[in-house]
């Protein structure tokens, strides 16, 4: 296995990533701004409040997003399997 061929398979493990993480990452980055919003609006400063929103909205997406997860990951073992039955 040669220098590029080690780079294609770390790119697409890092595109992995980012297709598995990033719609979880910005649920709860939008369900974080929101209650910061409010918080600030409103001028509760309760701490559970930071961490329950989020937490219940990620489960959520999580619960919708899974079988997508499932599918991104199953395929990136799959082209993984590939190259080691190839040899390199």
């Amino acid at each position: 296995m040669n220098g590029a061929e080690v780079l294609d398979v770390a790119r697409d493990g890092l595109w992995t990533i980012l297709k598995v993480g990033g719609p979880l990452m910005l649920v709860t980055l939008v369900v974080g701004v929101v209650v910061s919003l409010l918080q600030a609006l409103t001028q509760i400063q309760e701490m559970t409040l930071v961490f329950v929103p989020k937490i219940v909205a990620l489960f959520a997406a999580m619960l919708l997003a899974l079988p997508f997860m499932g599918d991104a990951l199953a395929g990136h073992m799959s082209r993984i399997a590939e190259k080691i039955v190839a040899g390199g």
